[in-house]
């Protein structure tokens, strides 16, 4: 169930014209109406304990709406809210079927799922989600998977984890006869082994590397993207906020020392947003016990809203 308390912020009543904050717009998902974005949250992080990472975005989700609760609506004129899916038993396959009918729903409806995490296991239950309601569409209409991660989460393992979901998904692809479309932007050459760099390869994953993007031209960079949106007709947007310089998302799993520049993740999120292509999208690795100053959520707050725009 969603709980309106987090939901509260400023209300300027002495000022004249459009002074609505996000906490005055928003809606539990049962009221919804088509079209509208809609929070999913996904509080676990079994995943990031089966990687061995620093586990507490499980608190994520919560984190993150506190701080999307007093920004200006803007062109957000509805918001709705559809609760959190848990994981609070380390059953963590059963979370990401919940969280796969729950993106389902929402997009039945008309509605924009953007799903707030939790652990990048997020990535798996989401993409489930966007599978299950396309259904046979899913072939003829290309899904364009595109991450902002740090990481190649390809990860070899017997159990799925943070580091797993895009294999999966590869695999899931490759059992359904599907080409497995995977782009991502901020790789840390760092943060991944030769082996993972050789089953992106393998995979036909397309990347840019965090130093790439710091030193490329950021219009060819544009100029790419949108080639690559024009070959499908729906993308999935998942962000991890382990892309980012550590002194912009100090509280995730695993800090970078490098990064992505903030403004250039929101540019290119910008992009993809504005193609129109765009089904659903979701924030992983928010993670509130090692967070400055609520830094991190804030980002994350600042990236959904961006996605959210409708101008």
């Amino acid at each position: 169930m969603m709980d309106l308390s987090m939901w509260t912020g400023r209300q300027d009543v002495d000022s004249a014209g459009d002074t609505r904050r996000l906490h005055q717009v928003v809606l539990p998902f049962d009221a919804a109406s088509p079209g509208c974005p809609t929070l999913i949250g996904f509080a676990s992080d079994e995943g990031v304990r089966r990687n061995h990472g620093r586990v507490g975005a499980a608190e994520g989700p919560d984190a993150i709406r506190r701080m999307l609760a007093n920004l200006p609506a803007h062109s957000i004129w509805r918001l709705y809210d559809a609760g959190n899916i848990t994981c609070t038993d380390g059953a963590l396959e059963q979370a990401q079927l919940r969280l796969a009918e729950r993106v389902k729903q929402v997009l039945s409806q008309q509605a924009f799922p953007m799903v707030l995490g939790g652990g990048h296991e997020v990535a798996y239950g989401t993409f489930l989600g966007i599978a299950g309601h396309l259904g046979e569409a899913i072939r003829t209409g290309q899904l364009l998977i595109i991450n902002f991660d740090a990481h190649f989460d390809l990860r070899e393992a017997d159990q799925g984890s943070s580091g797993t979901p895009f294999k999966q998904i590869a695999e899931w692809c490759h059992q359904a006869g599907i080409k497995f479309n995977y782009l991502c932007y901020g790789i840390s050459q760092l943060g991944n082994t030769p082996a993972l760099f050789a089953r992106a390869e393998e995979l036909g994953v397309h990347f840019k590397l965090d130093s790439e993007i710091a030193l490329g031209n950021m219009v060819e960079i544009e100029r790419e993207l949108v080639e690559h949106l024009a070959t499908v007709s729906n993308v999935y947007l998942t962000i991890d906020l382990d892309v980012l310089p550590a002194e912009k998302a100090p509280g995730v799993s695993a800090p970078a020392a490098c990064g992505m520049q903030l403004e250039k993740v929101e540019r290119l999120i910008q992009v993809i947003r504005d193609s129109g292509k765009l089904i659903a999208a979701d924030i992983a690795e928010c993670n509130p016990t090692y967070d400055r100053d609520g830094l991190t959520a804030k980002v994350a707050a600042r990236l959904v809203h961006t996605i959210l725009q409708t101008s």
